[in-house]
This record gives C-alpha cells, sequence and structure tokens, in this order.
C-alpha cells in the first residue's frame, strides 16, 4: 500500500512518465470548508504551477454556500471587477488522491497579485495563529473526530426529494457495534483505505447513535496539517459515498436525533519538540498534580474565549441546533475531568495531556476553529490566566455561562470581542460577520417546512 508521506515533485515526476499520473488537483479551502480549485493536466503542473502557481477568481472567498455572489465583503465585489488571486501550491502538501484515477491532490495558499496574503483565507488565519505560537516557542498539535451520516440514497435520489425522507443505512443505535456497522463495511473500508493511502494516518471506524451515523478517526499532526488532511477526508468520504450508491452528510444537526460533532483534541509541544503541557514528572492525569502552568493557563484561555469564538466553532444556523441538553453537545461554558458533559474535556497525562473542544459541529471549517482554540489558549498563556476548578457532575444543570444557542447571539459576540479582532485583525473579523449575516439573511428570507405544517391549515 501507498507510504504515509506526502509525494516528492520527482517520484510525481516518474509517475506521469511512466503515464500512472495525469492529473493534478490544486485546490484551496473556501469559508465553507470545501475544496475549491482546478484540475490540471500533470505535465502542466510540472512545467508551469508547481513553480509558478496559477490565478482564480477572488470571489471565492466572497460567496454563499450556493456560489451566490453577495455583496459586503471588501475583498471582494462588481465594484472591484471581480479580480483574482494568485493559488500558490504548497509542495508539502502533494499527496495521491487514490478514489479518483489517474490523480494526485495538492493544496494551495492563496495571495494577491503583489504577492501579500489573503488574510481572510482559513488557511492564512490558521497559519497567523502558528506563527504565534512559534514566536512564543510553541507547535500547536490538533486531532479533529469527525462524525456524519450514511444515506442508502444517492446523493440525487437526496436532493431530487429535497433531502427529505432518506434512509439511514443503519435502523438503530449502533455506538461501537461490530454486528450494526457491517453493513456499511464496505464503504468504511473504501474510506479508511484510501485515506490511507491519501497519507492521514487512519486510526479507528466506529458507529454512532444515530440511524447511518459513523465516524472515522485520525492520529493527531500539528494543526495546520490536521486541517489539510480533515477537509480531505470529507471531500473524499463524499466521493467514495457516491461511488457506493449512497451518501452522506456532515451536518451538524440532520434530524431531531444525535447531531454530528467535530471534537477538536489540541495541546502544545515546545519548538524543540519539549514536553509543555506536563511537568516534569509526567503528570498522572489526575487533579492538577502533574500539569504545568502553560497547560492550565492555555485551557483557561480557550474557556474565557470561547463564547465569544463561537462564531468560529459553529458557523452556521444549523449548527446551534446541537446544541440540546443530555445530547452529548455541550451547552455550559466548562471544563471538566473525562467529563462529557461540558463544553471543554481535560483527557490523557503525560505527553499525551489535552484538552478536547466538544463545541464544533461536523459543519466546522477545521481552519477557523483550530485557530480560534489556538489564539484562545495563546491568550490565556501569555497573560497567565488562572484555571477555574473542574466542575464535576452534569453541566447542563451549571449555574454557569452558557454557549451561545443561535447563529445570531454567536455573531453579536464575535463583533464586540476586542480579543477576536486583537487576534485575528479587523479584516478578517469583519469578513466573518458578513458570512454570518449572509447565512442569517437566507435564513429569515425561507419558508421551512415548519411553518407550513405549523400554520397553513391552522391560522
Amino acid at each position: 500500500m501507498t507510504p504515509q508521506r506526502p509525494l516528492t515533485t520527482d517520484e510525481l515526476t516518474e509517475r506521469v512518465e511512466s503515464g500512472d499520473v495525469d492529473t493534478v488537483l490544486v485546490v484551496f479551502t473556501d469559508m465553507q470548508g470545501r475544496l475549491q480549485g482546478k484540475r490540471v493536466h500533470a505535465r502542466f503542473f510540472l512545467d508551469e504551477v508547481a513553480s509558478h502557481g496559477m490565478e482564480g477568481c477572488n470571489y471565492l472567498l466572497a460567496v454563499d454556500v450556493d456560489m451566490n455572489t453577495v455583496s459586503g465583503y471588501e475583498m471582494s465585489s462588481w465594484e472591484q471587477g471581480y479580480g483574482d488571486f494568485v493559488i500558490t501550491p504548497d509542495m508539502s502538501t502533494l499527496r495521491n488522491a487514490p478514489w479518483l484515477p489517474g490523480s494526485v491532490m495538492v493544496q494551495s495558499d492563496l495571495s494577491w497579485l503583489d504577492g501579500t496574503p489573503v488574510r481572510q483565507s482559513p488557511r492564512q488565519v490558521l497559519r497567523a495563529q502558528v506563527d504565534e505560537a512559534q514566536q512564543l516557542g510553541f507547535t500547536a498539535l490538533g486531532g479533529t473526530e469527525l462524525e456524519f451520516i450514511v444515506f442508502t440514497d444517492s446523493f440525487q435520489d437526496a436532493f431530487d426529494a429535497h433531502y427529505q425522507g432518506l434512509t439511514g443505512s443503519t435502523r438503530y443505535n449502533v455506538d461501537y457495534s461490530i454486528l450494526g456497522t457491517s453493513a456499511d463495511e464496505p464503504l468504511m473500508r473504501d474510506i479508511r483505505n484510501a485515506m490511507y493511502g491519501a497519507g492521514l494516518t487512519v486510526e479507528s471506524s466506529k458507529g454512532e447513535c444515530n440511524f447511518g451515523q459513523h465516524e472515522i478517526a485520525f492520529r493527531y499532526d500539528d494543526v495546520l496539517r490536521t486541517s489539510d488532511n480533515h477537509v480531505v477526508f470529507k471531500a473524499a468520504a463524499k466521493e467514495l459515498a457516491a461511488k457506493h450508491g449512497k451518501s452522506l452528510t456532515f451536518m451538524a444537526k440532520y434530524d431531531e436525533r444525535e447531531g454530528n460533532s467535530c471534537h477538536i483534541h489540541m495541546s502544545l509541544r515546545g519548538t524543540d519538540g519539549a514536553i509543555v503541557f506536563a511537568d516534569g514528572d509526567g503528570g498522572n492525569g489526575h487533579g492538577e498534580g502533574g500539569r504545568s502552568p502553560v497547560f492550565t493557563s492555555f485551557v483557561a484561555g480557550v474557556l474565557a474565549t470561547l463564547r465569544e469564538f463561537t462564531l468560529l466553532y459553529a458557523p452556521t444556523v444549523n449548527s446551534y441546533k446541537r446544541y440540546q441538553p443530555g445530547s452529548f453537545a455541550p451547552t455550559a461554558v466548562a471544563w471538566g475531568e473525562d467529563n462529557r458533559t461540558c463544553a471543554l474535556r481535560v483527557v490523557g497525562h503525560g505527553n499525551g495531556l489535552r484538552v478536547e473542544n466538544r463545541v464544533p459541529g461536523g459543519d466546522v471549517n477545521p481552519y477557523l476553529a483550530q485557530a480560534a482554540m489556538l489564539a484562545g489558549g495563546l491568550h490565556g498563556v501569555r497573560n497567565k490566566l488562572e484555571l477555574e476548578p473542574a466542575f464535576v457532575g452534569n453541566a447542563y444543570d451549571a449555574d454557569s455561562a452558557r454557549v451561545p444557542s443561535t447563529l445570531r447571539a454567536a455573531r453579536e459576540l464575535f463583533a464586540a470581542s476586542e480579543l477576536a479582532e486583537a487576534a485575528f485583525g479587523k479584516d478578517v473579523v469583519a469578513h466573518y460577520l458578513r458570512a454570518a449575516d449572509v447565512e442569517l439573511e437566507a435564513f429569515e428570507a425561507a419558508v421551512t417546512d415548519w411553518e407550513r405544517k405549523r400554520g397553513f391549515e391552522r391560522f
């Protein structure tokens, strides 16, 4: 099986000359966390694009989820003529795309024609926080646990049915069940093997609670590579589901049953690889013993900024439907020791000591969410914030601040946040506030099935 490492330019050249590869997907991640870009003939990629990049319309970071142009973005508009930005391949991300014949993929950074970075691009937002961490002497490591629901209906049939009345691929709760997930194993196996071939370190797959719900876990890495892997996985999983005649969704809340989460685990190391979260004795993972001031301040910072940064953890109207009592999605801004009722769950010990953020759902943009989490943690470290005592018991009943329950509430908190402006810059804050406004405007103009059922006859 293909080695778990990026391809080199020399290896790609050999494979192009042998006829094994003929197409390079040159991609970047948009605001919605999707891969956008072009398919380039492999020979042209080697001769031109690898060293010079290529151009694409800058409206790609100023559209809604349906790719409609919308007003209000500083970086791109009809008045400015919808010009180009430069798409520059990051050759360290060159990977196999085994779910597509004769294809490899490379992820890219965006810059303006004068060479300055497009600061609002999700990958650049995270890069900025990675640079901040390095200036403080840290490297950030992260892992995302992403859930999704598989349906027996194809994507085309789901579309034609307006995504209603779809059939989940399992008929009962298959959380951790081996027998219950066997029916979906042909698809799950294809996804695991394709991701291994694409350079991700696959750990496991398991069933979840909703009908057709699954999770595939991958090994942690530095936060930028984790985000790169995350978006590749989402795209590939959908393409592989389609090949099996099925569909799947990463919506945060498809129906009234369990939603799709995306728990994010994060830790810091020294730039020299030193362990900085645990004290020299390695830590025992219980109470405060063995945990460094860097760790406690980091967790305190994530907790202190959680409400103000929720917009980057939960970017859609649908995101907020997850936050229901007793749902394993958090409602209380609290942290606990291996406590799944809290927004932040501390797990591991020694080298594995880390904090899990349980706020994000499956619709999250991993670059933005990890940037928010890292920015919050670094805020705590810089200011040596003290960590409040761990919450013990059922945090759904806690008398504490609450996770924002609507996109509008999260939008207002982000807009008023001096911490957000200091961490990300006015231009980035304004860009993602506009994205929230576009989402809210579309939702508030829509007439839902709930309204029809409630009001057609009765009012």
